[in-house]
């Protein structure tokens, strides 16, 4: 693996105890709104709430080591976190002054000021990323039978405490000249002030698509340089008392986050949808009001940063000088508030309490005027330079660049299962795929080759953007839907790859392959009046491939959709545009009526039945608006496949030409 391909594990493990952050901003938070004068002297209720986020941000060295090692765990198993946890301690109290005044026979005042703060999250990455990769090496290793027990994951945690005592003594020799290196950059950025602050958010935002942001707050963020802003300063009344913080200076690298992330990314995405094509502005409507409301509300921001971040990098780096200059701004004017998961409503209302946020209702005007900067500066460059954001691809991409702009917020909708074997399908199969993680929106995945990766099918799926780090690293931005179908993939087993060539075989082809002595399981029938066309001609690379699935698809020439054969409907879409049914021999069959008419959000569709209800073959599920969609969907080709196929002897198609709803036999599902 990479450098960068093991810093991305190593940013993707950190978000993991990261996200205890947002339980400590509301503990404490409703502490402080509880008792904003005393800060929990004067109220037994605030003090609790306030001890109690407190807890959190006391040890997050602690919940660093553990958090990493079971991030970066091969299996993600507590015994990882425990491993992690046991070499943390053991490291930090050889480390400590105590111990190291007794093991170098040094005087306590003699011993550097370094191991005063051994407990830090740079050594609970450290730990945590020692102690993953024992676990991961480790883990598996079976002892002679005399010592069984000690086998397995038993072993780990001694081996990492035996581990540790060497960490420790090359510690006490290094980690003096590591931690003055570290205070001597977070001293440099400090005395730049409010421009270092600015420098450090135009980098934050640069290096997220990549990742590698997270490395980078940590530096300003946590106790690795001496800044530690987010626990200083959610510390609110406490970090003041013990003189670690300074009312107007802590909070000043979260700041100027507030505006940007509630406003001047809402007011891009206003820009990027009036720019958008006539046809496309329906469907960029449902994309930008979702990513907008995301970065206002919760101050996630990366739904709406990839949607342009890659089909326009200048609008990118605009950006991020922009968000340089907000954070500038704030930190100039001591205009402060602060987060414990993100710059959204939620954190900048669970700080205003705090004593730490200063004038942080200024930064609501500086918001709104960013909200103005960001619309103006985005729509000129937009429309000056003809920039690709979406909505605007068929100015020179042609029909065919319609309907990949999915609404990342609709993934409810979609069967995960399903949509996991297609994206095994869209990088290469199994066979290309060696690692599967995912953080709030990407899927990261480790690959044999990432040139095999099928952009097209991808973006059919879904995705708004692939990112290729490296021959072997890919990332797939799909929303927040991405940690279940990371988890869906690892466990839906093996999918073969997606042809690299036009198409399949035809399904004839296939059928002529089926055993003619084959037992005939079940016999569909068209589910719609209308024309057949093979299944390589469907204008959607997931069903072209057959990632989906076998079968056939139909053009519709009548509005009635009916059942093709006996069984159950166990899934009805939110849209109407598909369902899928299972008969009482187990295949599961899905009928999707046109291609990307899921875009359409229900219009032109009405359901005849509901989910659950045991139907007929032939018996009425859905009715169309033909000439409503006509005019409006990409295409009407209908695909009708059976989506566990594998588990059968194959199909036999038997339709060709013209087909009668509920009448004519459109494939036959052999056994095996």
């Amino acid at each position: 693996m990479s450098i960068l391909g093991y810093l991305q594990r190593v940013g993707r493990a950190l978000m993991v105890p990261v996200a205890t952050l947002p339980a400590a901003a509301i503990l404490m938070g409703v502490g402080y709104w509880i008792d904003p004068v005393g800060w929990g002297g004067d109220s037994a209720l605030a003090a609790f709430f306030i001890k109690s986020g407190s807890a959190i941000i006391d040890n997050m060295s602690v919940l660093f080591a553990i958090g990493v090692a079971y991030g970066m765990s091969k299996d993600k198993d507590g015994a990882a976190a425990l491993t992690g946890f046991v070499g943390f301690l053991v490291l930090t109290t050889l480390c400590s002054p105590a111990a190291v005044s007794m093991i170098k026979h040094i005087p306590a005042d003699q011993v550097p000021a370094a191991f005063g703060k051994i407990q830090n999250q740079f050594i609970g990455i450290l730990v945590g990323i020692i102690s993953a990769e024992l676990y991961n090496r480790f883990s598996g290793v079976e002892l002679p039978k005399a010592l069984s027990f000690f086998s397995g994951r038993r072993l780990v945690p001694i081996l990492t405490s035996f581990v540790m005592i060497i960490v420790a003594f090359i510690l006490m020799l290094v980690w003096p000249i590591i931690y003055d290196g570290l205070v001597a950059f977070g001293e440099h950025i400090q005395k730049m002030g409010s421009a270092g602050a600015g420098v450090y958010a135009f980098f934050n935002r640069l290096l997220i698509p990549v990742g590698l942001h997270h490395a980078l707050n940590s530096v300003f963020w946590f106790d690795v340089a001496g800044i530690n802003d987010i626990p200083n300063f959610l510390g609110g009344a406490q970090s003041l008392a013990a003189g670690k913080a300074e009312v107007g200076i802590t909070g000043r690298y979260q700041a100027g986050f507030f505006p940007i992330m509630m406003f001047g990314l809402p007011g891009a995405a206003l820009a990027i949808y009036h720019c958008a094509r006539p046809e496309n502005k329906a469907k960029v409507l449902g994309i930008m009001m979702a990513g907008a409301f995301a970065a206002f509300f919760t101050g996630i921001t990366e739904p709406l940063e990839f949607s342009f971040m890659f089909v326009a990098p200048a609008l990118y780096v605009i950006h991020a000088i922009l968000s340089g200059i907000s954070v500038f701004i704030a930190a100039s004017m001591q205009w402060i508030a602060g987060f414990g998961f993100s710059a959204g409503l939620v954190d900048l209302v669970l700080s205003t309490r705090n004593p730490l946020a200063t004038h942080w209702y200024m930064l609501i005007p500086q918001g709104l005027v960013f909200f103005v900067i960001y619309y103006v500066v985005f729509r000129f460059a937009i429309v000056k330079f003809n920039m690709m954001t979406p909505g605007r691809e068929l100015a020179v991409a042609g029909s065919e660049a319609d309907g990949e702009d999915k609404n990342l917020s609709a993934n409810g909708e979609q069967d995960i299962p399903q949509l996991a074997r297609q994206y095994i399908a869209a990088v290469g199969g199994s066979d290309n795929l060696t690692g599967i993680d995912a953080c709030i929106t990407r899927l990261r995945l480790s690959v044999k080759d990432s040139s095999v990766v099928n952009d097209a099918m991808a973006k059919r799926l879904g995705a708004s953007g692939i990112i290729r780090l490296n021959n072997t690293s890919v990332q797939i931005i799909v929303g927040f839907v991405a940690e279940k179908i990371a988890n869906s993939m690892k466990t839906v087993g093996h999918v073969d790859a997606a042809p690299a060539g036009d198409a399949d075989p035809a399904p004839v082809a296939k059928a002529q392959a089926v055993s003619s002595g084959a037992q005939t399981l079940v016999t569909l029938v068209s589910p719609v009046t209308g024309d057949v066309v093979a299944l390589n001609d469907v204008p959607d690379e997931a069903f072209a491939s057959k990632a989906v699935g076998d079968g056939v698809a139909v053009k519709p020439t009548e509005k009635t959709v009916v059942s093709p054969a006996a069984g159950t409907v166990v899934k009805i879409f939110n849209t109407n545009h598909a369902f899928c049914l299972e008969t009482a021999e187990g295949a599961e069959i899905v009928v999707h009526m046109g291609i990307d008419t899921v875009a359409l959000g229900g219009q032109g569709f009405t359901r005849l039945v509901e989910e659950g209800a045991q139907v007929a073959a032939g018996q009425p599920v859905l009715e169309m608006d033909l000439s409503f969609l006509n005019a409006n969907a990409r295409s009407m080709i209908s695909p009708v496949v059976c989506s566990n196929i594998d588990d059968f002897g194959g199909l036999v198609v038997k339709a060709s030409g013209s087909v009668v709803a509920g009448q004519t036999p459109l494939y036959e599902i052999k056994a095996k």
